[in-house]
């Protein structure tokens, strides 16, 4: 594998891991979102990865093939004052686990500044390389 094929690999992470954060936060701003007036609320959305080969190399990037929703229950909590309950007085809320999200969310700020570093020290190592040619 050449260095520049590091490039590639790394800003394929690297978009892959900003399409998951941008996942994370429409999730944990629908945390307390109810169902809406069809009565389904807000599900949960997770990235779904695939490895992808990046040009005639031995090198294998990372992409994003499909958003998938989450089939978990929705909490149900009794408001029989608020608007959106059922006939039981019961209002229906998303499925979304904040805690879980925010686990979501420190996970892929790590692996993006991981990604980062790598490409930052490729970076370093081909101006090294070339100021020996000097």
């Amino acid at each position: 594998m050449s260095m520049f094929s590091i490039f590639n690999v790394s800003g394929s992470a690297i978009s892959a891991q900003s399409q998951r954060l941008n996942v994370v936060a429409s999730n944990l701003a629908n945390v307390d979102a109810v169902a809406g007036p069809d009565g389904k609320a807000y599900k949960a959305r997770q990235l779904v990865f695939q490895a992808e080969p990046m040009g005639a190399e031995s090198a294998t990037g990372v992409r994003v093939t499909n958003i998938s929703e989450s089939n978990a229950p929705g909490r149900r909590v009794h408001d029989p004052s608020h608007p959106s309950a059922d006939a039981e007085g019961y209002v229906n809320h998303s499925n979304v686990n904040a805690v879980e999200e925010m686990v979501n969310m420190i996970s892929a700020s790590r692996s993006y500044q991981n990604n980062v570093e790598v490409m930052n020290t490729a970076k370093t190592l081909l101006l090294k390389t070339l100021q020996m040619g000097q």
